[in-house]
Formats: C-alpha cells, structure tokens, sequence
C-alpha cells in the first residue's frame, strides 16, 4: 500500500510490531518434544491478545494460525499434532495478520537446538541475504535488480534460489501490487519500487531446488529437487535511502 497518512504509517507499524513479536515469542517458545500444533496455538494466543487476525486463517482458511515448516518443508507447512519438533530440525515460522485493517508479514527460519545436520549455513546465508537486499531498496530502483542481487549472492555462498516464491505489497490487504519481488532476475520487468510503499521482502534460499512444487494436502510446499530451504522476510516502507523495517520486533537477525 502506498501511505498517505500519519495514520496509516502507524497502522502499518502496530500490526508489523504484532506479527514481529508473535514471530520471536514463537521462536523462543520452540522446544524438542513438542508439537507444531502446540507451537502454533501458542502463536494464535499472542495474536488473539493484541486483537489480531490471523492473515492466512482470514484470507485463504488456512488450517492454522501461522505457517509452520520443517525440514524438507519450503513452506506453508500445516501445524499439526503428529509433527512433533526434534533437535536439530530447520524450523521456518511464518506469522502474518490483521489489525485494524491493516496487514503484515514477516518469517524467519531457525535451527533447533544444536546444529547436528549442518542447517546454519543455509540460515546464515538467508538471513545475510535479507539484510543486502534490504539495504539497496528505495525508491526507483528496479524490483528485478533486487532479484538479481538475491540470486548472485545465493550462488556466492553455494546455494540456490525458489523461483516461484515471492515478496510481494502488503498493508490493506495480504498480497498486493507489486505481486512478484522474486528472488531472481526477470529482465522484462521493469516496475520500481516506489517511495512510500509498504512491502515484504523474502528470501527462498535453497541447497537443490529451483522450484517449490505442493504437497497433496493442498497446502504444504517442497522442493522440486529436494534438499532444504530457508526463509527470512521482513515487511518494510520504502524511502528515499534506507527503507524503515516494520517488522524489527522479530529479531531475526539477532
């Protein structure tokens, strides 16, 4: 959403706050032993309390309240009873919801406990991808030089990126225009960023796979090829220099 207001930006700040704390409280919570299911709920609390919707619940009937993957899973993950949290796991919480009319959305993905299966570096690489991307967003710069930054440092750290998952606008609703910050370069598209634009950027950074392909449950996503993948997005107001990130309560680069 463009914002035109005093109140709309700090519409857009309360709701990323929510999302953002949701997202760090739920990561802390995160235990061996447990339950995505449980982890879930634990999330649907923390928004129930700030008097938020659940986007994905809301807008798609999404049978949680947050996206929980593990593992092998890319994303959009189903919280369930039978997925019980090992050490070790790569873990990718997506919390994204509404308040007040207004909407936002942030991920990240960790490690559990101790790092037995040599997950870190593709979070690291993630994460360090996020932040550069970030940091070269303002106004008039092309979505598609954003993708081809994306991708080049995917490659630099020996990884890959999901060419079929995408930031996107967010603020009064979950998905708006521009519909496709990919991670990769698309030489036709020529939209810019625009100041005053609220949108999420992630990254889909990933050992084998190019394309993320669904699961008969309708929902959860896998690699074409395997492997893993990893998440990070932060929603974001783009400016004239450096965007204000909205969602910074999430500490994920922490």
């Amino acid at each position: 959403m463009s914002i035109t207001s005093e109140s709309e930006l700090v519409g857009m700040k309360k709701i990323s706050e929510v999302v953002g704390t949701t997202l760090k409280l739920m990561r802390a919570y995160a235990k061996v032993g447990m339950s995505t299911k449980e982890l879930d709920d634990y999330g649907g609390e923390i928004l129930k309390r700030y008097g938020a919707k659940s986007a994905p619940y809301e807008t798609y009937g999404f049978p949680g309240y947050s996206c929980i993957s593990i593992n092998k899973e890319a994303a959009h993950g189903i919280p369930s009873e039978k997925k019980i949290l090992k050490e070790g796991d790569l873990i990718n919480i997506d919390v994204s919801a509404e308040l007040n009319g207004f909407w936002s959305d942030n991920g990240g993905s960790f490690v559990l406990g101790k790092d037995i299966h040599n997950h870190q570096p593709l979070v690291d690489a993630s994460k360090h991808i996020l932040r550069k991307a970030i940091q070269n967003i303002k106004g008039g710069v092309r979505i598609s030089e954003i993708g081809y930054l994306i991708e080049s440092e995917a490659k630099k750290s020996g990884f890959k990126v999901i060419k079929n998952l995408a930031g996107h606008g967010v603020g009064r609703s979950l998905h708006e225009e521009p519909e496709n910050i990919l991670n990769y370069r698309v030489k036709s598209n020529r939209e810019r960023f625009k100041k005053n634009t609220t949108v999420a950027i992630e990254t889909f950074i990933s050992t084998n796979s190019t394309v993320a392909v669904e699961l008969n449950d309708g929902w959860t996503l896998v690699g074409n090829k395997g492997g893993y993948v990893t998440q990070h997005e932060h929603t974001i107001l783009v400016m004239d220099n450096y965007p204000v990130i909205l969602t910074k309560s999430n500490d994920i680069w922490d």
